[in-house]
């Protein structure tokens, strides 16, 4: 897995203080972070690929600083975010999982044969001339995650990957995210999917106010909500 640091890490959007002090070093396989809205968390976590760069400290991934390094760092660091139209740029959802390889100096064909695999991996077999942006909202966090998959990233970090799906589309993702190789980063309201992971993190008020097993740290977390 990578090594992903947060060393002494604060944010402020204008005057207002979003993150402050973090302490983290990220190993394990799957980790989740979970917190209030406003908590910080989101911010967190788009930190690990440059999306979002601190106003203090520094952020690592595999010793790869994500302020100056961050064109390397895009490369081991995939990001899916809460709505996937955000994600969807080409027509069709072959032309878009192929998008992502557009300077992997593969060949056509190597393309080509990638973006079938991929396909059908996450479940859209036969989808790759269907209009993007006429799938389903299941489909469509698919999609998003095959593309970027399709590159092959160390780590992954999702952002609320669930939230607008149904209960079954909701599923279906969280299963797929949890049986990724990559090292997987996930921040979730929901918290039945992270019972499986080996790590939880809880963000309040910009601090680190847990860090623990899931069991332990969706207590405390629990009990912070009342």
């Amino acid at each position: 897995m990578s090594v992903i640091r947060f060393d002494g890490v604060s944010h402020r959007y204008g005057e207002r203080r979003v993150l402050e002090g973090i302490q983290l070093e990220l190993t394990e396989h799957r980790i989740g972070i979970v917190g209030a809205n406003g908590s910080g968390k989101s911010t967190l976590a788009r930190m690990i690929n440059g999306l979002v760069e601190p106003t203090a400290g520094t952020v690592t991934v595999d010793e790869l600083d994500v302020r100056r390094q961050g064109k390397e760092v895009r490369r081991r660091v995939g990001f899916i975010f809460t709505d996937p139209d955000n994600q969807i740029v080409m027509p069709t959802v072959g032309e878009d999982v192929a998008f992502t390889l557009r300077r992997s100096g593969l060949t056509k064909e190597q393309i080509a044969a990638r973006v079938e695999e991929t396909l059908a991996r996450f479940g859209l077999a036969g989808h790759a001339e269907h209009p993007a942006h006429l799938l389903s909202g299941g489909q469509k966090q698919l999609l998003a995650l095959a593309a970027v998959m399709v590159a092959e990233p160390s780590v992954l970090v999702a952002d609320e990957p669930t939230t607008l799906l149904d209960a079954r589309n909701s599923r279906m993702v969280a299963g797929l995210l949890s049986n990724l190789g990559q090292q997987v980063v996930v921040v979730t309201h929901d918290l039945a999917l992270l019972t499986e992971f080996d790590r939880v993190i809880v963000i309040e008020d910009g601090l680190v106010a847990a860090d623990d097993t899931p069991a332990a740290a969706i207590a405390f977390y629990r009990a912070l909500l009342g």
